[in-house]
Order: C-alpha cells, then structure tokens, then sequence
C-alpha cells in the first residue's frame, strides 16, 4: 500500500472520509432550511453564528472529493481516462441543472396558476419562453436559487488544468496561483461572469470560489500524506478556536435570543460573492478541526449519523431535491402562513424526505437518475 505523499503524488488506497461525507450531510440540510425565508431554523444554521455558511462547506468538500476521485484516476489511469471521467460528472451535473430549472419553472408556474403565488424575485423567470430557458440550459441565465450547480461544473471543468498544474510545479506552488486569482477578484468587482438573465454578476464568483475548490483538493492530498487526518497541533487548535469564538460574536443573532446586540462593533456582513477572507479563514478553521481530529472519526462511525452520511455520499441527489423542497417550503408558507406548525411541517417533510433518499441511494433500494437513465436507453436499443 502506497502513501499518497504530496512530493511524489503517489496515491494510496484509501476508504471514504466519513468526516468529509456527514460534514457535507449536514451542509446539505442547512442549504435547504437557509432556502426557505421566514423558517425560525434559519436562526441557528452556521451562518448565523460564523462568517460563512453551508454553501462555502460544499465548495470545499467537492474540491477534496473531486481530488480524491478524480486525482486518482488521472494518477493511476492516465489523462484520457481522467478527462473522461471529469467529463462524465459534468455532464451528469448539468442534467441535474437541466432537471432542476424544468422542474422548478413547472412548479412556480403552477403554484402560481393554483394559488397566485410566486416566490418573489421570480417574475422575469416565470414568464420565461424557450429562447430563455436555452440560455438557462446553456449557463449564461441563472434563475433565482439555480447559481450553485453552474458554478460547480465551471470548477469541476477547470479541475483537470489544476491538476496539471500541480503536477509540474507543486500543489503549493498551484494553490499559490490559484490564491493570486482570489486576490484579483476581491481587488476587481468586474472580474466576474454576468448572468444574462438579469445583467448582475453571478453571485457565486467562479474566479474567487475556485481558491476554496482548490484548497479542498490540497486539503485531499495532505490528509492522506498524513495518514486519514491532518496533523493536530495544539496551538493551531487554538487558534482556530480563537478566531471561531471571535465569529460568533460578530455573526450570531443575538437579538432574536433577547441578548443585547454588538452594535457599532459588529462588523458589516462580509462579502460572500467573492468570498471575503474572513469568511474564508472561518471555513479554513472549521476544516481544520474536522479533519484534525481522530475522536470525530470514531464518533461519525456511530448509527445515529448513518443517513447524514448517506446524504454527504449521494450529496447531487440530495442537494438537488432539497432545492425542490425549499422551493415548494416557501411557496406553502407565501400560501399558507408561516406560523409554528407550518415551519415544523415543512422542515420536518424536509429532513425526511433528504435523509431517506440518501439511506435509499446508500442502501441500492432505488438506483440513481443516471443509472434509470441509461438502462432507458439500453432497453429502447433492444
């Protein structure tokens, strides 16, 4: 068995990160209560006590999946074998896009048609003819609650050139690369793509999200140089806790609490469309502790964490069909009222329906859309 050391790049036969996927299982039910306004849950989701939230805990963990499937391959399989496979998933991703804006248009117009409800900010989307959802399908039009996948599949595209990169010069020397590009696009606004469907920049920057993407894939390397875990050093402990403490007192609601708010010494939200460095440090310091730590590895081997970590492994399945259930959460609650049984309603619907998919997927019940997909296609070439 083979270490996989960052100076020779030769990977090692290694099992799944149940940190990585229960981590990423946890972000994935905290993106849907944080897709639905006026949800009381939405109080206590880690943007509100931290300078980041969930979406900057999936960009990471796809950077060390993506590193950890498709670096191998390339490694062990050659360049056309990794292109292959590259080009697979985003192609799979962006069916899921594809699927995602047709079942969302169909839902908002019929909501609309029941109920004469629609989810604000999606007039413009819903009056959309063909020729908008081909710029939609094409990337160039985002809708409003569609920005995730797109930039995933920019990042994932990108990550072959990465990892050429890497392999001539270093993954430090690619990361400090890629850590200049970040730079630039904190310095420059204008270094951005532009979503057609409204001339506004895309929210989630590609030129500055890709650092954290590629710290992810680092972050990859050096846990299995390491052994499974990143070395634990006691004064960065420290320090991370430090500086996690220090982001609950400027982010969390304190009002809602009935505690007295920081006031002038609360700092203005930091920018995440091009990933401030606070709010970056704040996810690094997260990372650090989760993967550092050999207790958490023990504890996430315990049953009650089995469907969070099936979602985590089955994290586009999941992640698509919670944007469906916070879309539908929303309309109800426009529709219905927000009040204490509506939000336990829909939230508890919510977290079922997410974790049973997951254990569903894990435990091969069901396949997945691609495999019912090919098999399809198989039985109509019969």
């Amino acid at each position: 068995m083979h270490r996989f050391a960052i100076q020779n790049w030769t990977v090692a036969e290694s099992r799944r990160d149940r940190r990585v996927d229960v981590l990423r299982g946890f972000a994935l039910l905290m993106i849907f209560v944080d897709h639905v306004p006026g949800d009381w849950l939405n109080n206590i989701t880690m943007r509100n006590f931290g300078f980041c939230d969930a979406a900057e805990i999936f960009v990471l963990l796809a950077g060390f999946a993506s590193m950890s499937a498709y670096g191998k391959c390339f490694e062990r399989q050659g360049a056309r074998s990794g292109l292959w496979r590259v080009c697979q998933r985003c192609a799979r991703l962006w069916l899921f896009q594809l699927g995602l804006l047709l079942a969302t248009l169909a839902l908002r117009r019929s909501w609309l048609s029941h109920y004469g409800v629609s989810e604000p900010g999606s007039e413009s989307f819903l009056g959309a003819g063909l020729a908008d959802i081909a710029w939609a399908a094409s990337l160039r039009a985002l809708p409003p609650g569609l920005d995730i996948l797109p930039l995933y599949i920019v990042l994932l595209t990108c990550f072959p050139f990465g990892y050429a990169a890497a392999r001539l010069v270093g993954p430090f020397a690619a990361l400090a690369a890629s850590a200049a590009l970040w730079a630039a696009a904190n310095l420059l606004p204008g270094l951005n793509f532009v979503n057609a469907a409204d001339g506004t920049p895309w929210h989630f920057n590609p030129f500055a999200w890709q650092f954290l993407f590629a710290i992810g894939a680092v972050l990859a390397i050096a846990t299995q140089a390491s052994g499974g875990s990143l070395p634990r050093r006691t004064w960065v402990v420290a320090g991370c806790w430090a500086y996690l403490g220090w982001a609950l007192l400027q982010a969390a609601p304190w009002t809602v609490f009935g505690l007295p708010d920081l006031g002038p010494w609360r700092l203005s939200v930091p920018d995440k469309t091009a990933l401030a460095p606070v709010r970056l440090l704040d996810v690094l310091a997260i990372a650090y502790l989760v993967l550092s730590s050999r207790r958490l590895t023990g504890l996430v081997r315990h049953r009650a964490f089995a469907a969070v970590e099936a979602c985590g492994k089955h994290s586009l399945e999941v992640f698509s069909l919670g944007t469906l259930l916070s879309l539908a959460g929303q309309l109800a609650m426009q529709t219905f009222g927000d009040g204490l049984g509506m939000q336990i309603g829909v939230n508890l619907l919510g977290f079922g329906i997410m974790l049973t998919l997951g254990l569903v997927l894990e435990r091969g019940l069901v396949s997945p859309p691609a495999s019912l997909a090919l098999a399809a296609v198989r039985h109509l070439r019969r």
